[in-house]
């Protein structure tokens, strides 16, 4: 039998209406026996079907798989609007479920190299690379 195609049960506890920031919160628990888990895509399709509202306003995270397997828990967020969940949300999560799009920026060993060439020419006019030494 396909993993897909094994039963899952979601449970969820510690339901809050968060007015304020225009969403539901609660934990999920996930049973899933005879699978190793579940991922966090189906769980949110799953919240939504649920919850009735569409799966862009639904963000799962944290989520831990328990001893022996068989059960897992973490916590979602159910916003109102998408427009709620765009402007409180962590953008990293933003980007995980494809709502955002990732910063392109150099790699960090590329951005201190940089910074420690920019050190080199304090206090001198900004030219290309540093100058060249004066000989005697």
């Amino acid at each position: 039998m396909a993993d897909r195609e094994q039963p899952v049960t979601l449970r969820t506890r510690k339901f809050i209406r968060n007015a304020l920031l225009g969403r539901k919160q609660m934990v999920v628990d996930v049973l899933h026996p005879n699978r190793a888990n579940v991922s966090k895509d189906e769980l949110r399709s799953k919240l939504a079907e649920l919850y009735k509202t569409s799966k862009d306003q639904v963000s799962v995270f944290g989520f831990r798989t328990q001893y022996g397997g068989g059960k897992s828990t973490g916590f979602a967020l159910l916003y109102d609007t998408v427009d709620a969940m765009k402007k409180f949300e962590p953008h990293y999560r933003l980007v995980r479920i494809g709502v955002g799009s990732k910063i392109e920026k150099p790699s960090r060993q590329q951005r201190k190299q940089r910074k420690n060439r920019a050190k080199t020419l304090r206090g001198t006019a900004k030219v290309k690379g540093p100058a060249k030494k004066k000989e005697k």
